[in-house]
């Protein structure tokens, strides 16, 4: 689509003609332009950096640091783009707008002249000096926006109740991430000291913060989703995106961690987030290590000690390529977990929609590739779903299944195997709580689980007896979801009333287990789609049991599993109950997939976990 043919124009073209405008005055103090729909005059800046579609100008700042002396100039024509360099100072016309597809309306709109004309060249060879960020200012690290309003920030729920370009507020940059990136917006700045915080995406960017203050830094050089100390969620908005560089020169593969040249560019918005356009691609300078060491906490002849392991494996079908490779991280990163919750196993034709169901080939596969690497040899268990209906990859029908070790323990005898329909409820006498189906689901037939893994519930006991109910999830995805630095605030978290009804469910579950037996060995685990900052999905079950992160201590910037954005964040989760937890427990978290070098040495976007309880 013509990229003119999608610009939304903020009034009436009916335009007033202004004789001579400066840059400050069409930027103004809020995120629109008070001059959107004018045509302008005499518009006088120094040229700062050309691209493809424009180039950028800047006059002397202004004391007031709400305003942007930067301007983007909009064009694609060689005539017009010839008529100008670097280093010029030039004064123009055209029309002032404000930007943004029109195939995404959740995008900040990029206030920007266009048709530019009565270009003169004032003068040339100017020296250009860039804003140093972290020096002449610095991002806040804690909110994106004030209309993120609630308990938990960016976080809060209901979603997309205002919208940032509707109500248009004056900027608060020293509080506030968005309206500092949009502060300076068309300004050129340099990022002294660039730390790459993900892996590049397909277009070549990559999110980095630099020299100037961060919260959440984790020690791989990411930076983690946090509590701020005012209780709020820290959603990190001291980070940008590098874009593709102007001069056409390919940016670096990075990883988390990975230092950089110091980078120059333009301040700009586009897909959904606020970028830094290099002048030029930066170069890697240092990186961190690429060894992953294996968990400490290994398995025990000691019937009252269980170790288990947490893992989203990503669409494993029988012949997936990474089934090797997630066969060694279980053996010699985990050390072989006596019990391993697994998820996002496909079926036996993998993500050929053929009709198949069952996955034994699938888990029989990788139970055999284990062996290989330890000798050591799991048996696992498994429902199939409904052809179709638990989402994922069409074709795959993914599912939760366990692993584990039969020498150390294996299904309480006595109740039936259930199916994908069979719903599991507790029977039993006071104190002796039993799985009417085992292994079962949780309430398969209730809507909260449409398009969505159903819980796998299993009720454990070793050669003494000693008993544990284990649940495993894998809730709904985030597809869906708004762009954190988008228009929506609080962003839209999709689907967020769907993973509140699911955790309800499983919360009221566990509930009738601990009504039976208030020292019940319970452990819930999996793939949540969800960061524990998002507390009001939560709170049904952190009323009954507890963050195993939380009691093994782990520092909550070492609390992730998965890198997304900006963000290193935790989707995976272990809860435990309260008689588990008066014992202590231990937990680490193996960033075999979020530590690599590059993304495709990544086999799974998840990074599994191990845990260590004491059962009796």
């Amino acid at each position: 689509m013509n990229r003119l043919c999608s610009l939304i124009l903020l009034s009436s073209y009916a335009a007033t003609t202004v004789s001579s405008t400066t840059i400050a005055e069409i930027q103004g103090p809020a995120f629109r332009s008070p001059l959107v729909g004018q045509t302008v005059h005499n518009v006088t800046g120094l040229v700062t950096a050309k691209g493809p579609s424009g180039f950028y100008i800047a006059e002397q700042r202004v004391p007031d640091i709400r305003i942007s002396n930067g301007l983007s100039i909009f064009t694609t024509s060689t005539a017009v783009l010839n008529q100008v360099t670097v280093g010029d100072v030039i004064s123009l016309s055209g029309i002032v707008a404000e930007f943004r597809s029109s195939t995404a309306p959740n995008d900040l709109f990029l206030t920007e002249i266009n048709s530019p004309s009565s270009i003169v060249v004032l003068s040339s060879n100017n020296n250009v000096t860039p804003l140093v960020l972290g020096k002449d200012r610095s991002p806040p690290t804690q909110q994106l926006s004030s209309l993120d309003v609630g308990p938990d920030g960016f976080l809060s729920a209901p979603n997309n109740i205002s919208r940032v370009e509707t109500v248009n507020a004056t900027l608060q940059p020293e509080k506030y991430g968005l309206d500092f990136w949009e502060s300076l917006e068309g300004q050129l700045v340099t990022i002294p000291q660039p730390v790459a915080i993900n892996f590049e995406n397909s277009f070549g960017e990559f999110w980095v913060y630099g020299a100037w203050p961060v919260t959440g830094k984790n020690n791989r050089g990411g930076l983690s989703i946090t509590f701020g100390p005012d209780g709020i969620p820290d959603a990190n908005p001291e980070t940008i995106i590098i874009g593709t560089p102007l001069d056409k020169t390919k940016n670096p593969k990075v990883a988390v961690g990975f230092g950089l040249t110091d980078i120059t560019g333009v301040v700009t918005y586009q897909f959904g987030f606020f970028y830094v356009l290099p002048l030029t691609a930066p170069s890697v300078v240092s990186m961190p290590s690429p060894v992953v060491p294996p968990t400490t906490l290994t398995t025990s002849n000691d019937e009252c000690v269980l170790t288990f392991g947490d893992y989203n494996v990503e669409n494993m079908a029988p012949n997936s390529a990474h089934l090797p490779t997630v066969a060694s991280h279980i053996a010699v990163h985990l050390r072989t977990p006596d019990l391993m919750f697994v998820q996002e196993i496909q079926d036996n034709s993998g993500p050929t929609d053929d009709g198949t169901v069952i996955a034994n080939v699938t888990l029989t596969n990788l139970v055999n590739a284990i062996a290989k690497a330890s000798n050591v040899t799991y048996s696992f268990i498994e429902i199939a779903p409904v052809d179709g209906q638990d989402g994922g990859q069409p074709g795959g029908n993914i599912r939760q299944a366990y692993l584990y070790r039969p020498e150390k323990l294996n299904l309480v005898p006595g109740s039936p195997v259930g199916t994908a329909l069979d719903k599991t409820e507790i029977t039993g006498p006071p104190g002796k709580p039993i799985l009417s189906f085992n292994p079962g689901r949780i309430e398969p037939a209730s809507g909260a689980w449409n398009a969505s893994r159903k819980p796998l519930v299993a009720a454990w006991q070793t050669a003494l007896g000693h008993q544990v109910f284990t649940v495993n999830l894998h809730l709904a995805s985030k597809g869906g979801s708004s762009s954190t630095q988008g228009d929506a605030r609080p962003p839209v978290n999709s689907p967020l009333d769907a993973r509140t009804s699911q955790v309800k469910l499983v919360a009221d579950f566990v509930g009738t287990i601990l009504a039976k037996d208030i020292n019940a060995n319970i452990i819930v685990a999996g793939d949540f789609n969800e960061y524990l900052q998002t507390r009001s999905v939560y709170e049904p079950l952190t009323a009954l049991l507890t963050d195993i992160d939380e009691v093994a201590g782990i520092p909550p910037v070492e609390r992730y599993s998965y890198v997304f954005d900006q963000n290193s964040e935790q989707l995976d989760h272990a809860f435990i109950s309260d008689v588990i937890k008066t014992r202590g427990a231990e937990f680490e978290h193996i960033h075999v997939n979020n530590w690599s070098p590059t993304f495709t040495a990544r086999v799974s976007d998840h990074d599994p976990s191990v845990g260590r309880i004491l059962v009796c």
